[in-house]
C-alpha cells in the first residue's frame, strides 16, 4: 500500500501532515499568509507589514510557502526588477482558519495575560516562601 493512500494523522510522527501543521503554525508563515490576503505585494512592503522579521527569515519563509504551493512569486521584467508575492487558491483556503485563530488569540489576550501573571506570582511566591 502506498503511504500516500493512508489517512493523514497529525499525531503520527511519520505523517507529512505534521510538517504542514508545523509550517502553518510558524509565526512568520501565518503572518505572511494573512498579509497576502489583500492581494499581491512586493517583498519590501510585505516586510514592513509583518514587522521585525529579518530579510533572510522572510526570504526563507516565502520560499517554503512557495514550495508548499501556498504562494506564487512573480518576477516582472523591469529595471529594477520587481517581484510580487500572492496567495494561490490553496494558500487562500488558509485564510478562514487563520482568521478564526487570530480572532481567538486577540479576544483571549486579557485572560491569557492574567493567567500568566497568576502563574508567575505563584512561582515567585514558591521561591520566596519555599
Amino acid at each position: 500500500m502506498d503511504t500516500n493512500d493512508l489517512p493523514a494523522n497529525v499525531l503520527d510522527p511519520d505523517c507529512p501532515s505534521r510538517v504542514i501543521f508545523q509550517r502553518i503554525g510558524d509565526k512568520w508563515a501565518s503572518l505572511v499568509v494573512q498579509v497576502l490576503a489583500d492581494g499581491p505585494i512586493r517583498f519590501s512592503e510585505l516586510r514592513k507589514m509583518v514587522h521585525v522579521v529579518t530579510p533572510k527569515v522572510l526570504t526563507q519563509t516565502l520560499r517554503t510557502l512557495e514550495r508548499d504551493g501556498l504562494i506564487t512569486r512573480t518576477v516582472h521584467a523591469q529595471v529594477p526588477p520587481r517581484v510580487d508575492y500572492e496567495l494561490t487558491e490553496l494558500g487562500a483556503s488558509l485564510l478562514e482558519p487563520l482568521t478564526l485563530l487570530r480572532l481567538w488569540a486577540e479576544d483571549h489576550v486579557p485572560s491569557i495575560l492574567k493567567a500568566r501573571d497568576a502563574y508567575d506570582d505563584a512561582q515567585d511566591e514558591a521561591v520566596i516562601g519555599g
